[in-house]
């Protein structure tokens, strides 16, 4: 063992920093919702503003998520970490200050930037820190625990600072953790950038303006309808970027996306499955936020309370996916399991209506969604860099953020378009009444549970279509080795 190698020890204490800088960025997925009220109360924005405000987080961080990922490979995934974690910081605190919508979008904005920068580089480390299976295998347990449970911890922590302190608080509350990851950035070992190739510009280019048209279109349906020329132009427009980056990759001497990374069956499977799980897990912790606080009357702490059931099934599932027991099914038969186990969450939490209590109608299924969920992100990320190159973890690593990310924008708009509609057919036939608008609530947040429901469906036919069978193999030669 030379002076460079960490020390068993060392590498899980350098493990706690890399899942503490990605629960930074996990927990601002979510933890706006619950505060979003009040901010809207507090700084007069419209209400369309509330929908921005989300979006332009997940729209910025899933469309860099490429370019995060190579500059990692370019200039070094330590360096990318760092600059991430105090631009990721900064921004917080000017959302934290902000006296207008334009200023806290910004702040969302600057968030999801660099984010970008930061998640791809920290789940790189974790797969160049950790070279035998079984390390790696409880090393991607802990890590897929932190980031599928960040999300609901978001809801939670975000309820707790809007009820006691103030919806600032959600954003200030980055502060302190990039100010610890940072204080232990000493046990994150310096790894040399092999093989710098130069930067694909135009491939970024194509890339964020694709994404960004696609998630745009989708975003605006909900609003202006599917036949509208406000969805179906910015969604054309994102197909032929798309398309165009495609051909692009195949012919550039540097490609910013290799198509070797997601043409492996494990990895583009895994890249399909976190778009649409990450899809149906979003619109279900929105629309659930809504159904509880306007639906059932909770309060912003009772509302985030209410997610405790999807947190602890999720770190439990997820941790026994990582267990040598599990882990010799491979991906294809727990994935696959997982999704079909969160799906049926849903379909229990559909019941729920205004006079529903916590604990006999909804506890059961939100239980079972975390322990369904855990399953799936328990094995996902192991299964989307399997098999990269030393060159490519860091790409691929960025890959299936930028799918779960995009996945989850593009989910949550499209569950949107298709909850709003439901919702209007329910209070055009309903007669008035004092609970017309709970009951509207109810009847969007079922329709939503539906909608993510037929997306887990489909997670599972992916799994079992595209997931090879049996273990996931490393190949030592391809495999990054830790000196």
């Amino acid at each position: 063992m030379t002076s460079d190698t960490p020390s068993p020890r060392g590498r899980w204490w350098a493990l706690g920093i890399l899942t503490l800088s990605q629960l930074m960025v996990v927990l601002d997925v979510t933890i706006v919702n619950i505060a979003l009220p009040s901010a809207q109360t507090e700084l007069g924005f419209a209400d369309e503003g509330r929908h921005w405000l989300v979006t332009g987080y997940a729209l910025a961080f899933g469309s860099l998520l490429l370019i995060g990922g190579r500059l990692s490979d370019y200039f070094g995934r330590r360096r990318m970490l760092v600059i991430g974690l105090v631009g990721f910081a900064l921004a917080s605190a000017l959302g934290g200050f902000a006296d207008g919508l334009p200023a806290l979008l910004s702040a969302r904005v600057l968030q999801g930037a660099f984010g970008a920068l930061l998640a791809p580089a920290a789940l790189s480390l974790v797969s160049t820190t950790f070279e035998d299976r079984q390390s790696r295998l409880r090393a991607f347990a802990v890590f897929g625990a932190v980031s599928s449970a960040g999300g609901a911890v978001g809801l939670l922590l975000g309820g707790l600072l809007t009820e006691y302190l103030s919806w600032r608080w959600c954003m200030w509350v980055n502060l302190p953790i990039a100010v610890v990851a940072l204080a232990g950035m000493w046990l994150i070992r310096t790894q040399p950038v092999i093989g710098r190739t130069p930067l694909d510009l135009p491939g970024a280019a194509t890339s964020v303006l694709g994404m960004v048209a696609l998630v745009f279109g989708l975003a605006m349906a909900e609003h202006n309808g599917w036949g509208s020329i406000a969805t179906l132009g910015p969604l054309l427009a994102g197909v032929i970027l798309i398309s165009v980056f495609v051909l692009i990759e195949r012919r550039a001497a540097h490609p910013l996306l290799p198509l070797r990374v997601i043409l492996d069956r494990d990895r583009g499977a895994a890249n399909l499955v976190g778009l649409l799980v990450n899809g149906g897990l979003f619109a279900v912790f929105l629309f659930s936020t809504y159904y509880l606080t306007e639906g059932l009357g909770y309060s912003p702490l009772q509302t985030g309370l209410s997610f405790i059931p999807v947190v602890a099934g999720i770190i439990a599932t997820s941790t026994l996916a990582g267990s040598p027991v599990a882990a010799r099914f491979g991906p294809r038969s727990v994935i696959t399991t997982g999704s079909v186990i969160a799906a049926l969450g849903l379909v229990w939490q559909t019941t729920a209506g205004l006079d529903s209590a916590f604990v006999p109608d909804l506890l059961p299924g939100l239980t079972l969604y975390g322990l369904g969920l855990g399953l799936v992100f328990g094995r996902l990320q192991e299964a989307a860099t399997a098999r990269a190159e030393r060159r490519d973890v860091g790409v691929a690593s960025a890959m299936i953020n930028a799918s779960q990310e995009v996945g989850g924008a593009a989910g949550t708009a499209l569950v949107s378009s298709l909850a709003a509609a439901a919702a209007a057919a329910f209070v055009a036939a309903a007669p008035q009444s004092a609970t017309l608008s709970a009951s509207a609530t109810v009847e969007s947040y079922q329709a939503a549970l539906w909608a993510a429901f037929a997306l887990y469906v489909v997670a599972a036919t992916v799994s079992v279509l595209l997931f090879r069978r049996g273990v996931v193999e490393i190949d030592p030669a391809a495999e990054p080795i830790a000196h």
